[in-house]
């Protein structure tokens, strides 16, 4: 995997080049190298699953570089707030989950002493800096539920309240019914 051009293909998808393209970029290297995943866009796509801790930038490179997806259900992402991914391939079980370390921020004006815009020289330093000085890792163990899996929807119910189609098991059971996540525990919308 050639960083730059994977670099650069990630700042076309997500519009332009910043410190979390590139912490995206070498994260994803790292943890596909880690969970042993060589082509992640070709002959390893089906092996692969990714869990993204942040809506931010890193999210985009990390779907540009594995080529994860929410539609493919290959990325899942959970809102913890936090600059971590984890890599599961599926085949073998391996997962990893990758943080990037605060005190890398502070690290990066160690490399780059004369930049003086703090973003700028976060942007140069992660590209050369140590992995174990960006990012902290570890093995963990990640139970993948049959509705989560990428394929074909396992089943599709109507909800009993509003009518529209619930698929993957995403319904609830409440009192003999069977509903929507949005009619049983209320939506994020007002209708008007």
């Amino acid at each position: 995997m050639d960083f730059e051009k994977l670099l650069e293909e990630s700042v076309r998808t997500h519009g332009h080049l910043c410190p979390g393209q590139v912490l995206g970029v070498r994260m994803s290297m790292l943890g596909l190298k880690l969970i042993g995943i060589d082509d992640p866009r070709g002959k390893d796509r089906k092996k692969l699953i990714a869990y993204v801790e942040i809506d931010r930038c890193a999210t985009d490179a990390i779907q540009s570089v594995t080529g994860c997806s929410l539609g493919k259900r290959s990325l899942k992402f959970l809102d913890f707030g936090k600059m971590a991914a984890t890599f599961v391939n599926s085949d073998t079980g391996a997962a990893v989950r990758i943080l990037a370390k605060e005190e890398a921020k502070d690290k990066a004006k160690n490399y780059f002493p004369d930049i003086e815009d703090k973003y700028k020289c976060q942007l140069e330093a992660y590209k050369i800096m140590p992995d174990d000085e960006i990012f902290g890792w570890k093995e963990v163990e990640v139970s993948i539920p049959e509705e989560d899996m990428p394929g074909r929807p396992l089943r599709r119910i109507k909800c009993d309240t509003c009518g529209e189609y619930v698929q993957d098991r995403r319904d609830v059971s409440l009192d003999g019914k069977l509903l929507c996540k949005a009619c049983a525990h209320g939506a994020y919308y007002k209708a008007l």
